[in-house]
C-alpha cells in the first residue's frame, strides 16, 4: 500500500480565484484536494498518452522499414549485444 503524501501550496491572485470557481458548492469539486487530485490524474495521464504515442511512432518506423533492412539475430546476438559497454 502506498503512503500518503501531504503538499501545501500556496496560490493567490487569479490563481486562487479559478480554485475557488472551482470548488464548493458552486464548482465542479467539492473541495481543493479533489480539484488537485483530479488535475494531477490528468496530467499523468496525458503523459502516458505522449509515450504511448512515441512508442506507436517507433513501431510504426520499424515496420515501415524494407525487409531488406533486417536480418537475423540469435540470442546469443542479442546476449551478447546487450552485454557491450554502451
Amino acid at each position: 500500500m502506498t503512503q500518503a503524501t501531504t503538499i501545501t501550496v500556496r496560490i493567490k491572485g487569479q490563481l486562487s480565484n479559478f480554485v475557488a470557481a472551482n470548488t464548493g458548492e458552486q464548482g465542479s469539486y467539492d473541495n481543493v484536494s479533489e480539484y488537485i487530485r483530479d488535475l494531477i490524474r490528468r496530467d499523468k495521464e496525458r503523459v502516458e498518452s505522449l509515450s504511448f504515442e512515441a512508442l506507436k511512432a517507433e513501431l510504426k518506423l520499424a515496420f515501415d522499414a524494407p525487409e531488406s533492412s533486417y536480418h537475423s539475430l540469435t540470442a546469443s546476438d542479442i546476449i551478447n549485444r546487450n552485454k557491450q559497454p554502451a
